[in-house]
């Protein structure tokens, strides 16, 4: 018998190919084949919402070649993704095959290996319809907010906008932490630090608490002052040691919102980036003496379930790799949200005992980088704690009290391979000595600092997929998309890591909010989101959820037009110091599809545009002018002379504002080490490494003695 085996891609039909061996032809979809059509709405919305489906323009050889293989096949296994995406795409493929969506010809692999293979080729089912149903609800209600809001926008402000259910959501949780930060107000504060010594003669530094029994911030110089008078020949006592022991547990393997933050912070991946990474990761890759194969599981998951045998693979490395003392009593086991589907388990490699030093043998970059993370965090959640003993003293001199607390590790347990990454900064580590009550300590330094409060930090990619995984905004497959989305309309920009809204995300979203402010409430988006789920569960009819939502839409923006009759709102232009030469006005930064330029405000008298300059600290070697950031057409970042076509130089690697010491020249930098910029030059210099901050035994960190882990 001949056997067709449709896939989503061709890295995966490779893959599963290897495993099937013969009489198994394996073919890929390249995604969907067919969808909504592009220029129009495509749902027919007084015959209760039906979409209509068309082939996607370009694949029509692709599908001719799946048909002519589904015809010379005995039988078709559907093996797309194994989530609502790839439910929905069996569905369309047996559309247009022809074949019984009720038959047992659906696979699903939670990973790409042998085993994983023989496992779903052993279990076919039917297609289940409430994914399918699941997947057309969420297309559609997004056709009709998109089609139904965009026009409105391109009136309201300018043609090209778009709005979507999801980005409009997303966009406001940046403009609001924006404004938030707009409106806040620093406050002064100070803090005073005290360097002692004691009997042992070590040097520590407590720091201040508080007087007469009570805490106290100091709020201003007089108050320092006080203090300072008060700790006049006062005698620093220790008055008070408490001895103390806490764990520290590991964090959970990875579900894929947490892998997005987890690459964002540790690896400074866009969460595109990541799942790029994991999904070549999931599909297979050749490794020396395998051959292809599949390693980590299915990587769009919320669910942090693990398999047994994966659990008892991990704890066999760990006690071959550490001993059996870095094994908890019994496995361990995580419970995710309540909201999760646990369709899949958690993201983790496919084979313990594939480490990623093997493994880099036969891949690197992204794939390398994001497997030894992956790696590390399921094997550490299956370690023992890190065990602890706490200490904390209180420090009297007078009526001041300072305080200093740290802890020293008794058993490193999961911290010895891995701990996971933090948004914010650690306190600086310090040892205390041995101090023991009634002990007079020496004072070596008084030092206080001025300190203002902070405003909240903006939005990162990480910080971002975290406030939409707690307020149920999208869901594990739609985090990257969404962050791409509102960046590539133009709403939101990078600040270095930081995402912040421009005038445009700023007009947009105060329209949403005055005119439409359900679709941007963070609450009503996600009850839309419960909504959604529960026609995925089977328990709601995915007609009825769109009607219901629609039905107030459609209330909703009959009334924005009548309000907005007649009324255009104006995006702010951004003015810049450059002056148009032909004119003498000062340009202003405008957008376009293409990203962002300079022009001149006197259009249409003055037509003249300008691409936007973007120097770095070096100087060209060859005619001295600067060197700019440019783009490749492929989207590489590339740096030239400002005086190109004239001036031909250009690099690849990074100018730094040092200079060569042997020529004068602008030093590169390029994988750890600067070189000369000047031909012919040959200084270089390799760049010393930051050192990392690692726990180790005995070491203390400044770290209340109560907090717990």
């Amino acid at each position: 018998m001949s056997k067709l085996v449709i896939v989503e891609s061709p890295a995966k039909a490779k893959t599963i190919r290897k495993y099937l061996g013969d009489g198994y032809e394996v073919i890929a979809s390249m995604g969907h084949i067919r969808d909504l059509p592009s220029k129009e709405i495509g749902i027919d919305i007084q015959h209760d919402f039906t979409p209509r489906y068309l082939n996607i323009p370009g694949k029509g050889a692709l599908i001719k070649q799946i048909k002519a293989a589904a015809a010379g096949s005995d039988c078709v296994f559907l093996a797309t993704d194994p989530d609502r995406e790839g439910e929905a795409i069996s569905w369309h493929l047996a559309h247009l095959l022809k074949l019984d969506p009720a038959l047992n010809n659906r696979v699903t692999f939670g990973e790409i290996t042998r085993k994983g293979i023989s496992e779903g080729m052993s279990a076919p089912r039917s297609i289940d319809m409430d994914l399918v149903d699941a997947q057309q609800a969420r297309r559609v209600l997004d056709r009709l907010v998109g089609y139904k809001l965009s026009p409105f926008l391109w009136k309201k402000i300018r043609p090209g906008l778009s709005a979507g259910r999801v980005q409009s959501v997303a966009v406001r949780l940046i403009v609001d932490r924006e404004r938030e930060i707009e409106r806040f107000k620093p406050e002064e504060y100070w803090t005073m630090d005290a360097l002692l010594s004691g009997n042992a003669g070590k040097k520590f530094i407590a720091h201040f608490y508080g007087m007469n029994g009570k805490k106290l911030v100091p709020a201003n110089a007089d108050q320092v002052q006080q203090i300072r008078t008060a700790l006049q020949g006062a005698e620093y006592l220790v008055s008070h040691v408490t001895q103390g022991k806490r764990k520290k547990s590991p964090a959970p393997p990875f579900i894929t919102s947490t892998l997005q933050q987890e690459a964002s912070r540790r690896l400074g991946f866009t969460a595109q980036r990541t799942m790029r990474a994991a999904q070549s990761l999931y599909e297979g890759v050749d490794i020396a003496g395998m051959g292809t194969t599949g390693l980590i599981t299915y990587m769009r998951t919320d669910s942090m379930r693990l398999s047994d045998e994966a659990i008892t693979g991990a704890r066999d490395f760990i006690a071959q790799r550490w001993g059996k003392e870095y094994l908890p009593a019994s496995a361990r086991r995580y419970k995710g949200r309540d909201t999760a589907q646990d369709a899949h388990e958690a993201i983790r490699p496919t084979n313990p005992a594939l480490t990623p030093e093997i493994a880099e043998a036969s891949i690197s970059g992204d794939l390398a980088k994001l497997y030894r993370l992956i790696w590390n965090r399921f094997i550490a959640c299956q370690m023992a704690d890190c065990q602890q003993n706490t200490v904390s003293v209180d420090i009297t001199a007078g009526d001041c009290l300072f305080r200093a607390s740290g802890f020293r590790i008794t058993f490193d347990g999961f911290t010895a391979l891995y701990e996971e990454a933090q948004d914010e900064k650690q306190q600086k580590e310090t040892v205390l000595p041995p101090l023991s009550e009634g002990e007079k300590l020496q004072l070596l330094e008084l030092k206080d600092e001025q300190k203002f409060t902070q405003p909240p930090a903006r939005f990162t990619e990480a910080s971002l997929i975290k406030a939409l995984e707690e307020n149920g905004i999208g869901r594990p497959s739609t985090y990257a998309p969404i962050i791409s989305t509102v960046l590539d309309r133009g709403y939101v920009e990078r600040d270095h890591k930081q995402l912040r809204p421009t005038a445009l995300g700023l007009i947009v979203n105060d329209l949403m909010r005055e005119q439409f402010p359900s679709i941007v409430d963070v609450k009503f988006s996600a009850q839309m989101e419960r909504e959604l789920d529960t026609v995925e569960e089977g328990k709601a009819e995915w007609h009825q959820v769109i009607s219901q939502f629609y039905d107030g839409f459609a209330k909703s923006l009959s009334e924005a037009e009548q309000r907005m009759n007649g009324q255009k709102l104006k995006v702010p232009e951004e003015e810049t110091d450059e002056v148009c030469e032909l004119c003498g006005r000062r340009m202003v930064i405008k957008s376009s599809r293409y990203g962002k330029f300079l022009a001149c405000p006197g259009f249409p008298e003055c037509r003249n545009t300008k691409s936007i300059v973007k120097p770095t600290p070096g100087v060209c070697p060859v005619c001295t002018g600067r060197i700019l950031i440019r783009q490749s057409k492929r989207g590489r970042t590339y740096y030239g002379c400002e005086n190109n076509p004239t001036c031909s130089f250009m690099t690849w690697d990074e100018p730094v504002a040092e200079k060569c010491p042997v020529c004068g020249c602008s030093l590169l930098k390029k994988s750890g080490q600067l070189h000369c910029s000047k031909e012919g030059c040959d200084y270089t210099r390799v760049l010393e490494k930051k050192a990392k901050t690692k726990q180790v035994k005995n070491k203390t960190s400044e770290e209340p003695a109560d907090e717990k882990e």
